[in-house]
This record gives structure tokens, sequence and C-alpha cells, in this order.
């Protein structure tokens, strides 16, 4: 693991790569009582070539800098905790599974040690990462469609407010809500937002409709990065794929879950799916709203988008097509 230690009054210690270990932590460290913390969620791919590559990391520092910043932690140099983690993967490069179907996933986190008790901008802190190998998303089969939950009694987030930035704040809160969606049949939530019932994100994934729009255009459609949404980083590479084929409509504006209802009631949707580090993208089958369930018609259509942005990114994440975004590491 990879640890560096923060105080007001020395600054940035140096970094130290060590032993799997556990932390020791004052019983008073804020982030155990004011959730003063984040992370980040990273992977590292060992291509076809045998070489090991991370995916965009500049993405991820980029936005841990900014949660960072709302957290009231220290700032950092996003080039120098790269390289840090570049060094700490390429030493433990023998848990980069030799597999085309598994990856080595990175957590930098973040955390306020301060020992005291008052609620305040922490005078100490700790980053460090820790990796684990983990295997495929969909162990039950490939691009196996998730049932949703959107009842507008429970919300993600709200502007204003921290929606946009890794904290754990935001995903402790959620487990209730996916256990409920559990207890209703389905797998995941669909967050929807306010008197509109905005959709928003699903589960811990951002949100993507390739729909037929009102103007008879195919269109790829997420919610905008409004405050309410995490600028995931396979978002952001969705959208720039779409953008650069140039074979649809590309847009991020709101959509209300009316919206949604009508579009399937007039057989214009064509695929939803959720898109993140974990799975990259994850099909919807059906949506459970207001005791009605409603079919989504994504498998029926191939899944064709979905399957072409995983085969996409996977490609580039496994060195099958050289790009810029899967630097080398090793």
């Amino acid at each position: 693991m990879l640890t560096i230690n923060w105080s007001e009054k020395s600054g940035w210690e140096t970094p130290e790569i060590k032993p799997f270990q556990n932390l020791s932590l004052h019983p008073a460290s804020s982030a155990l009582h004011y959730s003063i913390e984040l992370f980040e969620g990273m992977k590292a791919f060992r291509g076809v070539d045998n070489h090991v590559r991370l995916f965009r990391p500049m993405l991820n520092m980029e936005r841990m800098h900014r949660s960072a910043e709302r957290s009231c932690l220290p700032l950092f140099d996003k080039g120098e905790l790269l390289s840090c983690i570049n060094k700490l993967v390429e030493v433990d490069q023998e848990w980069v599974p030799y597999s085309q179907d598994a990856s080595l996933y990175i957590r930098p986190t973040f955390i306020g040690t301060e020992p005291s008790l008052g609620v305040s901008r922490p005078g100490q802190a700790m980053l460090f990462v820790i990796v684990g190998p983990v295997g495929p998303y969909f162990t039950t089969g490939f691009f196996n469609p998730v049932s949703l939950l959107a009842d507008p009694a429970f919300v993600r987030a709200c502007k204003g407010g921290v929606g946009a930035y890794k904290m754990g704040g935001n995903y402790g809160p959620t487990i209730m809500v996916q256990t409920e969606a559990v207890k209703r049949g389905c797998q995941q939530v669909l967050w929807l937002y306010g008197e509109e019932e905005e959709i928003t994100e699903v589960g811990t994934m951002n949100l993507f409709i390739y729909w037929t729009n009102e103007k008879g255009e195919r269109e790829l459609l997420t919610p905008p990065l409004d405050g309410i949404i995490l600028p995931g980083v396979t978002r952001q590479s969705l959208l720039d794929l779409g953008r650069s084929w140039g074979d649809f409509k590309v847009t991020e504006r709101t959509m209300s879950m009316k919206e949604l209802l009508g579009a399937l009631d007039a057989g214009r949707v064509l695929e939803v799916f959720g898109a993140g580090t974990a799975c990259v993208v994850c099909p919807v089958g059906s949506i459970l709203y207001k005791g009605k369930t409603y079919p989504i018609p994504t498998m029926q259509n191939g899944p064709d988008l979905t399957k072409r942005f995983h085969k996409e990114l996977t490609d580039i994440q496994y060195g099958r097509k050289p790009s810029e975004w899967a630097p080398l590491v090793v």
C-alpha cells in the first residue's frame, strides 16, 4: 500500500510504499466522526502484450483534487500522486491478473486524521492507496440486464450539495435504499430528483439512454453535470467516443420520468444502460415505478450500442487498440 501523511505544521511527508497493513487512528479522527474523507476508483489492466496500463488516470486525479477541495482536505500535486500510484502498481504488478476478463482495482483514499472532536478543517490528514485483483463484473453471464426501482421518495443528492464529489458520505446512506429495491424484486436504484422527477443516476453508475428523439433523430442522452451527477470517467469516455463516431446525436440534458415513460410508450427508447468503472456498461431491462414494471427493450435491440461501447473501451484498456487513454505503467 501507499501512504502519505500531511499536517498543517509540516506539510506533505515523504510518500511510502509498505506492506499492506491496518491503519492506526486516533479515536477522535475527523474522518470517523464527520466524514471528512473521500476516495477514488481506478483499474490497472494487463494487456495482450503483457504490459500493464491504467485508463485515463488523470481524470481520476482531477476528480480527487476537486473532492479534496470540497472536503477541506489539503490539496496535492495531481501528477505527483499519479506517479506514486504508478510506482505502487509497478511494485505490485504480479497482482494484475493475467486475464482479459479481470483487472487490478486501485482505491486511493483521503481521510482527515485531526485528533479533535471540533467540527473544523482538519490540521492532519492521510492519503493512502490500496489495490486488489477483481474478476469480471457479470459473474452470472455477460450482459445480464438489471431491473431498477424508481421511487421518488428516495433522493441520492440535491443541487447545492456534494453529489458531484466522490465522498463516502454519498454512498453509505444508499445501502438502505438498495436493500429496499431488492425487497421489491429489483437489483438497483434509479435515482430521481425534484418535483419533475428528473432521472439522475442508476445505483452507483451514470445513466445513458439511447433513443429516437422527438425530431426522429437517433440520440444518446445522459443527465448533465449540474451538481447532482458524479463526473464519471467512463461517462466522459462514452461521450467522447459517441461524439467522435458521429453516428448519432450526443446530448447532456435533464430528462424527467414522465418523458422517459412517454418515449417508452411510443416505442422510441432503444437502449438504457449504466456506465462505471466496475462494469464498463450495464444494460437495463426494466424499471419498477409506482407499482408498475416498465420493460426496457435494451436486450431486444442487440444491445448493439451497449456492446459497441463495451468492446471499444475494453479494447483500449487491454491494449488491443492503441490509445493515449491507456498509458503504460509497466
